[in-house]
């Protein structure tokens, strides 16, 4: 019976000391999570366009300048026609948003590349942020708008400022755009959502959420920094008036450590439905 019960212990403790290492080991595992995104006012002249969004880098957490690098050299092999980043790219210190933005800087995406801050980048310095950001060659779009011509046809990709620390001007996005045009928003706080009340958005990108970073397999996440629980933890969301795409961000925060979440960039096929 002793022998038994020692038996189950070690067995216990075997599987315990695995999954501390497995939760050190996956931050390391980051993966490209693939979407398709079907929408009728998507233009025939962007059938096909690949978006590449990335968000939640935390340089100086378990991230490292050449883990960047060698994230950029991945998000380059895929070709993408846009680049999307969504906020919080240093952790604790401005002092690691210069070497951030000068491995970013080497993205090259066929038409553009964007982004917007995040609570963390206003915590830290956002005016820097937003100076490296520039220099980079990476058009900030907080309260801003930009329409992408292609052909003779156009889509729209706008931004506002992060929820928790700046403000949100959606006016920019919208103000010149017609119900049918494809417009798409970022937004690094994907609670934004919930104040949306127009119809003129088709896609919402966001970040923050860090998929929990925690979760068991995706059934109960014991924490996400958000007012509405698990809703926006991570994918595809379905939210009142517009369909909001999560990432699990690529670095970390508070702990450096994952569990069934692993870091993320995304890669979106746009696809016309019509």
């Amino acid at each position: 019976m002793k022998q038994c019960a020692f038996s189950s212990v070690l067995l216990l403790a075997m599987i315990f000391l695995q999954g501390c290492c497995y939760c050190i080991l996956e931050p390391e595992l980051w993966t490209v999570r693939e979407f398709e995104f079907k929408d009728e006012d998507i233009p025939d002249a962007f059938d096909g366009t690949k978006i590449v969004f990335i968000a939640d880098i935390h340089l100086g957490s378990n991230i490292t300048e050449e883990k960047i690098a060698y994230m950029v050299e991945t998000v380059n092999q895929l070709a993408p026609d846009i680049i999307i980043l969504g906020g919080d790219y240093a952790y604790k210190s401005a002092a690691y948003f210069r070497p951030c933005f000068k491995e970013l800087g080497e993205l090259r995406p066929v038409v553009g590349k964007y982004g917007v801050l995040g609570n963390h980048d206003h915590w830290y310095d956002a005016e820097l942020a937003s100076e490296c950001m520039i220099d980079a060659g990476i058009e900030q779009l907080d309260n801003k708008a930009v329409w992408i011509e292609k052909d003779g046809a156009k889509i729209k990709i706008g931004g506002v400022g992060d929820l928790w620390t700046d403000t949100q001007n959606i006016a920019p996005t919208i103000e010149d755009a017609e119900p049918d045009d494809f417009v798409i928003l970022v937004s690094h706080n994907p609670d934004f959502a919930e104040t949306l009340d127009t119809d003129k958005i088709d896609l919402m990108f966001s970040g923050h959420t860090h998929g929990g970073q925690v979760s068991l397999f995706g059934i109960w996440t014991p924490w996400v920094p958000s007012r509405y629980g698990g809703k926006y933890r991570s994918g595809m969301i379905d939210a009142a008036k517009t369909k909001v795409l999560v990432s699990n961000g690529f670095g970390t925060t508070a702990v450096p450590f994952r569990f069934t979440v692993r870091p993320d960039i995304l890669l979106v096929r746009l696809k016309t439905s019509h």
